[in-house]
């Protein structure tokens, strides 16, 4: 068997997070806290937090590889090594072959130099020749549809026309390892399901796939393997559906309220501290069955005025695709503490875990926002309702509604003789053929 593409031996991140932290430090604060005899940073205490720890996998040529995990799990920052953007605290990486990577809109992209200056300048990044890229140019700007806008300094491009162009440099200028993070979602739908076609054809050729998703049936369709990350540490390296499986029944906590944890950001404009599942009366239930009204309280604080104030809420199917979204009215609110309610009476989900993501924002622009906050418990209901709707809850899909239908005979039914008593059949005037 051939070499693995990529081999990651008990790679470890840890990072030091302190609250009265200096941005910059005098020469004598380093040489001091050299010889210090715990080492922490001078102004304040100090924690080590492991972002990473012992993970260790590998991933042959030619595969497409999912990496999933909730939030905070080590995704991104396992994809930053990886790529050589950060170096690993500890462990030992073998990249047997040029990296591509797409963390972020307009990764490796000079924001003064237009579009064809930065597809020709991230192909001399890569390792490739002028000739190189330009043998792949028109095929690179018909896949990112920017081609009116080719002499603009991206500077002024849309983030949807960054990551367009950002992905179609990236796939098209023939990298051993191309790496994806989850900016794909940054693109219309269209353009989401071109990506992943063309991931799948990258791989087709030989080349090797990243991919960190949270959209799972993405990670399904296009994944051949993968690994599922906790607290930065692995849990599973298997076949694509064992690791969503695994991650999927790791996820299904029953609960109905959920705690966050405050932003790092000490001059945050305000976040979500606690969300909520309640019945329609203001219980807490950490589950609802198919039906029933059920709401969502989104407990927030703001630490100044905000002027046109959002709150919005989001669900995500079992899979992790987006459901519905919805949107307060905007206000104007003064510091303090609140509490949102979504109420939800009419649509009815099918048995299952419904993600909740949660938004604020300010005359349109979002200050926080938290993917997998919470969770909406949906479970079968023990007999059928009162008014005879619902009457299946297995393999009908994920939301129940019933529609407006309506239901008329547009023929009577052909009448059958069984003693064969009836007269025969005649034709006469019109309604008789013709014969020549």
């Amino acid at each position: 068997m051939s070499q693995p593409i990529i081999e990651v031996h008990n790679i470890g991140k840890r990072y030091v997070i302190g609250a009265n932290r200096e941005r910059y430090l005098s020469l004598r604060d380093q040489v001091a806290s050299r010889f210090s005899r715990n080492r922490r940073a001078p102004g304040g205490d100090s924690t080590r937090f492991w972002a990473l720890r012992n993970v260790d996998f590998e991933v042959q040529r030619g595969e497409t590889f999912g990496i999933i995990g909730r939030n905070g799990a080590g995704k991104s920052t396992l994809l930053k090594i990886l790529s050589q953007i950060t170096p690993p605290t500890e462990g030992r990486i073998t990249m047997r072959g040029r990296v591509a990577s797409l963390l972020e809109v307009g990764t490796g992209f000079h924001p003064e130099l237009t579009g064809r200056e930065n597809v020709y300048l991230n192909g001399a990044i890569l390792g490739m020749t002028r000739s190189e890229v330009a043998r792949k140019f028109d095929e690179i700007v018909a896949f990112a549809e920017v081609e009116k806008f080719l002499d603009t300094p991206v500077k002024r491009y849309s983030s949807g026309m960054y990551v367009r162009l950002a992905f179609a440099v990236a796939a098209h200028l023939e990298p051993e390892i191309l790496v994806v993070d989850e900016v794909l979602s940054v693109g219309d739908r269209q353009f989401q399901k071109k990506c992943l076609g063309k991931m799948g054809e990258v791989a087709k050729v030989g080349r090797t796939v990243l991919f960190v998703s949270h959209n799972l049936e993405a990670v399904r369709k296009l994944c051949t393997r993968g690994m599922l990350l906790e607290s930065g540490e692995v849990k599973l390296v298997a076949s694509t559906e064992a690791v969503l499986d695994r991650y999927l029944t790791n996820a299904a906590e029953v609960a109905s309220v959920y705690e966050i944890d405050p932003p790092a950001d000490p001059d945050a404009a305000g976040y979500a501290y606690r969300i909520s599942i309640e019945t329609a009366d203001g219980e807490g239930a950490a589950e609802i069955p198919v039906g029933r009204p059920w709401q969502v309280r989104v407990h927030f604080t703001l630490s100044r005025r905000i002027v046109e104030l959002r709150v919005a809420v989001g669900l995500f199917s079992p899979g992790e695709v987006p459901l519905r979204t919805s949107w307060s009215s905007p206000v104007t609110a003064d510091a303090g503490t609140y509490d949102a309610v979504f109420r939800e009476d009419v649509m009815m989900l099918a048995p299952g875990r419904y993600p909740v993501v949660v938004g604020l924002s300010e005359d349109g622009r979002a200050f926080h926002y938290i993917e997998d906050a919470a969770a909406v418990n949906i479970v079968p209901i023990s007999q059928m309702s009162d008014d005879g709707e619902i009457f299946q809850l297995s393999d009908c899909g994920m939301i129940l509604n019933p529609m407006n239908v309506a239901l008329r005979q547009v023929s009577a039914p052909l009448q059958v003789d069984p003693l064969n008593t009836m007269p025969p059949l005649s034709l006469s005037g019109a309604s008789a053929g013709r014969r020549g």
